[in-house]
């Protein structure tokens, strides 16, 4: 993985469009609406490139905006995921990404697939 790369959120976005879980990684409290923001402008742009026919999961890079970039995946099962990344003077490589998407995706699937899992507050697994 890129030793540059810093995350400032992760969103989690269902088939419907209904997040599922957006964890943020920065200390301020105010910035979390901030990353709801981004994660709902992402699907716009993921809708669009997953109409085209291409069987790959990894859409890349969806838009930069401010001080973040904010890349895009979608699972055959039409699981969103978002990741925000703070914008730096470092090259960030699509490998490194997929790497981390591909590992997000399987922790989602590991953690829906477990019988035991108990999800509180409704539908989210922010307190898992």
């Amino acid at each position: 993985m890129a030793p540059n790369l810093r995350l400032n959120a992760v969103a989690f976005i269902s088939p419907q469009n209904h997040p599922i879980l957006i964890r943020t990684f920065s200390k301020q409290d105010e910035n979390a609406i901030k990353y709801h923001y981004i994660a709902h402008t992402s699907l716009d742009v993921i809708e669009e490139r997953a109409s085209s026919k291409s069987s790959e999961c990894y859409l890349g890079l969806l838009y930069s905006m401010e001080d973040v970039a904010v890349y895009g995946y979608i699972t055959p099962l039409k699981v969103k995921i978002v990741i925000a990344a703070a914008l730096t003077d470092a090259v960030v490589r699509d490998v490194d990404l997929n790497m981390i998407f591909k590992a997000l995706h399987m922790a989602y699937y590991s953690a829906i697939s477990n019988p035991f899992l108990e999800v509180r507050n409704g539908n989210t697994f922010d307190d898992v």
